[in-house]
């Protein structure tokens, strides 16, 4: 079979998918006709233009009615997010004038959840880019396939095979397509809670608006260049904290919550964590505020707590200036931004579920090795007992993902430090490489717009791999260069 013939397989849902997409892009046109900027309403329009016209020919696409293969879902799903970054950069090269490379920059740390961004002054960036902004993390939040599945009821595709290649092992309905709608009406309610919450603090709608989108999705871009420290709203910060926090939590807590009246809050094995994480954070990188910056014990609290919780959560809000900040302090951060949030939620990172299973496995694996080969050692894992030979499977591939989200960042960091002046920081990149791959978003202030056309690309493609977990993008690169075997 050929290569034409081979992409004919998963066309139709490709087409599927980004004509879908292009209703939910329609949104910041509003923003532009309340705002009344008419010279945004073209460069914005050209996104759900150009997503339903690519969508339509690849509809059109000779039928194919073999069953698509493991690899060739993972192909699409890669192909799906580097498609909509290089689309939703359309608004910003058109609309300010910001090269392309780093339109797609932005377009990416938007739709993966990251961050970071290339706009010097944000203040200044009209409405509906920065709703443009808020929306792709908030679309990308559960991810862009979680947010198309729904439709995808009967595809050669299969939805289930679909929606587990964009990284989502998580279940709690036989259905994936029904879990997806039920993931989009928990997110719904909870974006609504959360607009309702930081209203409180007494910022105005659009604010809240924005914040919300973004906390909940735990991406971290904001509507003006100092984010969250331009508001110096103490009680804004502490009501963003249970937000950022809630996007970070595994979505089918919510679910059992609510319809199966089931309170295993505190059960949960990854919210164990994930609190227990919060804590030693808050804790360590307030008595270094103390200690290494000299703050006051209350300014170190706050900023320890809310910088702790955006680590540990992979939202991009800071009230810090990390580059200030001691390099022990630094490093904390750097392991909260790697472990990252649970799986099945909005966050990134390595994902606190695979950090106890390789935790686990590697004690299990310790404990083989030093009682009598006659003796059964038993696995377990969030409550249960995981036969030996599945064990094995499981713990090998969380420490493989794992150890390659490790050689990412390696990789990314010798490219980079090569591509840059040498008189910058190791720390500094690291953090900010680690930021990206984790799509966290908390920046030293290294990954920026003067930064080498060269060392962007780097970033574009780790946000890009993180976002991925790592598998899909090699076997995009393997579909585009060998086929699907």
């Amino acid at each position: 079979m050929n290569r034409l013939e081979q992409f004919s397989i998963i066309a139709d849902d490709l087409g599927t998918v980004f004509r879908f997409l292009s209703v939910g892009t329609v949104f910041p046109l509003f923003i532009a006709l309340y705002y009344r900027e008419w010279d945004m309403l073209i460069p914005m329009g050209l996104v759900p233009v150009a997503l339903f016209t690519l969508g339509t020919m690849l509809l059109n696409f000779p039928e194919n009615k073999r069953e698509a293969k493991v690899s060739q879902a993972l192909f699409s799903v890669a192909f799906i997010w580097l498609v909509c970054a290089f689309i939703g950069a359309i608004p910003f090269t058109i609309g300010i004038d910001m090269p392309y490379l780093d339109a797609v920059f932005e377009s990416m740390s938007g739709w993966t959840d990251t961050g970071i961004t290339m706009i010097r002054d944000v203040d200044s960036t009209p409405h509906t880019l920065l709703f443009w902004r808020s929306l792709m993390q908030w679309m990308g939040g559960l991810g862009i396939v979680a947010f198309t599945v729904v439709m995808l009821s009967r595809t050669g595709l299969n939805p289930s095979r679909f929606y587990r290649s964009e990284g989502r092992s998580e279940a709690f309905m036989p259905s994936v397509v029904q879990q997806g709608l039920q993931m989009w009406k928990i997110y719904l309610i909870l974006t609504g809670i959360s607009i309702i919450v930081i209203l409180i603090s007494g910022v105005p709608l659009w604010d809240a608006l924005n914040i919300a989108m973004v906390a909940i999705a735990t991406g971290g871009f904001s509507v003006h260049t100092a984010g969250i420290s331009y508001y110096d709203n103490a009680l804004l910060e502490a009501l963003i904290i249970p937000v950022m926090i809630a996007g970070a939590l595994p979505f089918k807590i919510y679910y059992t919550l609510y319809y199966r009246k089931k309170t295993e809050f505190f059960k949960d094995e990854q919210i164990k964590l994930l609190f227990m994480l919060i804590l030693i954070g808050c804790t360590i990188i307030t008595a270094d505020l103390i200690m290494y910056r000299g703050l006051e014990g209350f300014d170190a609290l706050r900023k320890g707590v809310f910088m702790a919780v955006a680590g540990a959560t992979s939202t991009g809000f800071q009230t810090g200036s990390v580059n200030l900040w001691a390099p022990v302090t630094v490093l904390i951060l750097i392991f909260l931004m790697f472990i990252g949030g649970s799986s099945g939620s909005t966050a990134g990172g390595i994902k606190l579920s695979r950090a106890a299973m390789a935790y686990r496995g590697i004690l299990w694996w310790f404990r083989r090795s030093y009682i009598s080969c006659k003796v059964i050692v038993p696995f377990r894992f969030g409550g249960k007992i995981i036969p030996k030979a599945q064990a094995e499977t499981e713990v090998s591939r969380n420490i493989l993902i794992i150890i390659l989200y490790m050689l990412t960042i390696f990789v990314a960091m010798i490219l980079i430090m090569h591509f840059e002046t040498p008189d910058h920081d190791t720390s500094m990149v690291l953090f900010d490489v680690v930021s990206a791959t984790c799509n966290n978003g908390i920046s030293t202030g290294f990954a920026g717009p003067d930064l080498s056309p060269f060392s962007k690309i780097v970033f574009i493609f780790i946000m890009w791999i993180g976002r991925l977990e790592i598998f899909a993008v090699i076997m995009f690169f393997m579909g585009l260069f060998k086929g699907f075997e």
